[in-house]
């Protein structure tokens, strides 16, 4: 702002993840006076709203403009693969048991709690705490789980003469340190990291009353005394009578680990405050309709107390035992004593937790234990950012802790020794944390003697796209003689798509922001469920399992009978209810007590990143249950909005059998700034199958023998405008799903399920049948749409219809989205309000175009626009 005349370069390594990292580039002229956006908010309300399309088309207009330059390294000849890494069975009951305790543990905190009487900043914190802790615990729990997978495509690997880099986010350093703290330098068998901080959690955290020689002296200690002795409800560990508490609405996000971007970006608004639990019952109210006593501030039901209170609720009320004591004197010691005795009861309690945490059956650190596997530091190079490591003794009975450079070394140069000894082919494996491989090249370089083909195997995501696309990096360089094979490691648990989730959103708008196409990187779009259509379909989940609606699909290893559907919702509920999603509700011993009478609140309808990161704490059953039911309504929503053509594909690719331009692109708007213009395209296309060109893709495949019995000419069990409609359906690359090919159309957008298939259609064996019925509604479909001469949008109407006039604006946009967004919004039809950005190549000249698609019933009113915008310029 101080120097308006300056040239301003904006230079960045990773372009902006997401639209709001754009917003200190006020030079850019994007926003602002002069612009179709007045400030930066409504500019980035504006791509928000056009999608990831959107973003593409701000990268090639400042392309355009001359005005951004971006470079980055091809992805050409590199491998990327999902792997999938079932738990094992001794995983999958470890798992289950962990996920069992930290539902118990929660259950402990908030009894412990209201015993300890904390103040709400102090629960707020603990809660804080638990579910940072628990997102971590059961992180390291899916990274332990993969261990075996690792082990093996790295032997594999090095059996094909590839080496091997495997890549992870955190190591554990504190975990180990820790136990070597509290056990010695020598050890048994290597640390459980999981445990080390489950043990931490509780030894720190696990709320205790004051002990009785903190008291004051006097009417406040005994006014203290009374309200402990009260408040102190021996509350046994399991099968108690169980309250969902409101007191751990608080951020799922691990500051340690995560982006606080990643996490819940919108938490309860509702205060603590307003929810109490019962002294006497234990079970949780909202504090309206508990009595609280003015003397001791007990906390209780009207019908717990004995006898029952009968009267009104009122401020000053006093329970039975302050107005039995009133105007007596309490004896000092005979209230330390009491107090004491409950002070012990806590602790005994605590104790009991940290020795249950001991006796469980949790997995090593996975660093150490990959290390040891493939055959110690020896064979292994570690590149990160710990000092010291866990090794297996030469007799192989225990571990020994010793620093990492023992090896006359120094600390600051371990990490460059090791990149050495594997670049120098000493070493074939190397594993690299986010900490130590900043700015490290570990590619088949052309100068290095190692120069086979690397393996990156990613044990561990992390929580960006930037740092996803760095440490894709650390392997994928200029000058190398091959590029590497990626290997994704997932296991079959469906919370732990939370971390692809979020890598796969920024790795979407990385590529769209700053190559102007979202398939620019390597690609999880698979995996991208935090969007608009995935919180729509979380809010279907959730009205379903709490029976305000029907499900859309039926639920996973249901049939459709009622009884197995209530069976699964109540088990929803409960796991549910165990990870704090649903409130309030009642249950015991693990069931639901009743009618379940609880709630979601507003702001977890919609959460995905919060219901994948509890989805980790369940067991693996219920977790994947509950994940595929996700999927199976995520299908459905996506579905529908792709058939409504509301669906954000990002730019769309316009296919056709024959495009050619109609007429001249005309010129409708020339920014005065620049001098880059606006010009308006118009093609024909025809979108249609010849009998001749579909008999042949039928017959190629029968002559290769790659396709399936179901393959073939289909026809529609129903007539529509009197006739029926002939199909070619051809198996895709999964088994049972079928690639559609209509006459009138083409291949069609979404692929069918082959029970869909044979519930619409019956195949067709007579030649001369489908012939006649494939020519006729190749022919029809060239001049009217599917709905026939009376159709009510007449031939603005291109359902179904083969030849189509079709309009992009391209050039320069943003000087003039606004402008278009207005023209847009004033159109009759839903479908031809969104802004769509399209991508096509012309079969006669190959010449490609990108732009706006307007619709033909906006052409004019978008002109007048135009002609506005450049009449207010001159």
């Amino acid at each position: 702002e101080k120097l308006p005349e300056a040239r301003v370069v904006y230079c960045s390594a990773t372009g902006a993840s997401e639209p709001r990292n754009l917003g200190y580039m006020v030079r850019l002229g994007l926003w602002g006076d002069g612009t179709s956006f007045q400030d930066f908010p409504q500019f980035l309300g504006a791509l928000e709203k056009g999608g990831v399309g959107a973003l593409e088309l701000v990268a090639m207009d400042m392309k355009a403009r001359g005005m951004y330059v971006c470079r980055t390294l091809s992805y050409k000849g590199a491998d990327f693969d999902t792997v999938e890494a079932p738990l094992e069975e001794r995983m999958t009951n470890m798992y289950g048991k962990a996920a069992e305790f930290w539902a118990d543990l929660r259950l402990e905190l908030l009894s412990a709690g209201e015993i300890s009487g904390e103040e709400k900043g102090v629960s707020n914190q603990i809660w804080r705490l638990y579910w940072s802790s628990h997102q971590r615990f059961f992180r390291h729990m899916c990274m332990s789980a993969k261990v075996p997978a690792v082990v093996k495509l790295a032997k594999e690997a090095l059996a094909e003469n590839k080496c091997v880099v495997i890549g992870l986010q955190s190591t554990g350093e504190a975990r180990t340190e820790e136990a070597v703290t509290k056990y010695g330098v020598e050890m048994e068998d290597f640390v459980s990291g999981p445990r080390e901080l489950l043990l931490k959690l509780v030894e720190e955290n696990y709320p205790l009353p004051p002990k009785p020689d903190t008291f004051q002296q006097g009417e406040e200690k005994v006014t203290e005394i009374q309200r402990k002795r009260h408040s102190a409800q021996d509350v046994s560990f399991k099968g108690r009578v169980r309250k969902v508490a409101k007191m751990e609405d608080v951020s799922d996000d691990d500051s340690g680990d995560y982006s606080p971007s990643e996490s819940s970006d919108h938490e309860s608004s509702e205060s603590d405050e307003e929810f109490h639990m019962c002294q006497i019952c234990n079970s949780e109210e909202e504090k309206s309709l508990l009595l609280n006593c003015s003397g001791c501030s007990l906390r209780v039901h009207p019908s717990c107390l004995t006898p029952p209170w009968t009267g009104m609720l009122t401020d000053d009320w006093s329970c039975y035992s302050c107005k039995k004591i009133e105007g007596q004197e309490m004896e000092h010691d005979a209230n330390v004593a009491d107090f004491s005795k409950r002070y012990d009861s806590a602790v005994e309690r605590k104790l009991k937790i940290l020795d249950v945490i001991r006796s469980l059956d949790l997995p090593n650190n996975p660093l150490d234990d990959i290390i040891d596997q493939l055959g110690g530091p020896d064979k292994v190079a570690e590149i990160t950012g710990r000092r010291g490591m866990l090794i297996r003794t030469s007799d192989g009975k225990g571990v020994i802790y010793q620093a990492r450079n023992a090896k006359e070394v120094s600390m600051e140069m371990i990490n460059m020794h090791e990149k050495q000894q594997f670049m120098d082919d000493k070493k074939l494996i190397a594993i690299i944390s986010e900490a130590g491989s900043a700015g490290v090249s570990l590619h088949a370089d052309r100068r290095a003697k190692n120069q086979r083909r690397r393996v990156h195997v990613t044990l561990e995501l992390p929580w960006s796209a930037d740092r996803a696309i760095q440490q894709f990096g650390r392997t994928h360089r200029s000058n190398q003689t091959s590029a590497p094979q990626y290997r994704l490691l997932f296991t079959n648990l469906g919370g732990e798509k939370r971390f692809a989730s979020i890598v796969a959103k920024r790795l979407e708008s990385l590529g769209a922001l700053t190559q102007g196409d979202r398939r620019a990187g390597p690609s999880l779009s698979a995996f991208n469920y935090d969007s608009t259509y995935g919180k729509k379909a979380l809010t279907m989940v959730y009205r379903g399992i709490m029976e305000q609606d029907s499900f859309p699909v039926v639920p996973p290893r249901c049939s459709d009978n009622q009884a197995s559907i209530e069976e699964f919702i109540t088990e929803a509920k409960v796991a549910l209810v165990s990870v704090g999603i649903i409130r309030d509700a009642t249950v015991c011993n693990g069931k639901v007590a009743g009618k379940l009478s609880g709630r979601i609140v507003d702001a977890d309808m919609h959460d995905v990143a919060r219901f994948l990161n509890r989805l980790l704490g369940l067991a693996p059953d219920i977790q994947n249950r509950l994940f595929d039911l996700f999927i199976s309504i995520l299908d459905v929503v996506l579905h529908n909005a792709r058939r409504e053509g509301q669906l954000d594909s990002g730019i769309v690719d316009i296919k056709g059998k024959n495009i050619e331009l109609k007429e001249p692109p005309k010129t409708v708007h020339v920014d005065s700034l620049s001098g880059a213009s606006t010009i308006l395209f118009t093609f024909t296309i025809d979108r249609g199958v010849t009998w001749e060109s579909a008999k042949a893709m039928l017959d190629g495949r029968e002559n290769d023998g790659a396709g399936s019995s179901n393959d073939g000419f289909y026809e529609s069990k129903r007539e529509w405008m009197g006739r029926r409609h002939f199909t070619l359906a051809l198996e895709g690359s999964t088994e049972g799903i079928y690639k559609i090919i209509r006459p009138a159309i083409g291949e069609a957008l979404r692929e069918m399920p082959l029970s869909e298939l044979k519930g619409k259609y019956r195949k067709v064996s007579s030649i001369d049948k489908v012939s006649k019925g494939w020519q006729d509604e190749y022919d029809v479909s060239s001049k009217q749409c599917m709905h026939g001469s009376k159709c009510k949008v007449g031939s603005y109407c291109t359902v179904g219809r083969r030849l189509q006039e079709f309009n992009i604006l391209g050039g320069l946009i943003l000087p003039v989205w606004g402008t278009i967004e207005k023209a847009l919004a004033k159109q009759v039809y839903q479908n031809h309000k969104r802004i769509r950005v399209v991508r096509l190549v012309t079969t006669n000249d190959n010449q490609r175009i990108v732009g706006l698609f307007i619709p033909n019933a906006a052409v004019e009113s978008v002109l007048t626009g135009l002609q506005w915008v450049q009449d207010i310029n001159d």
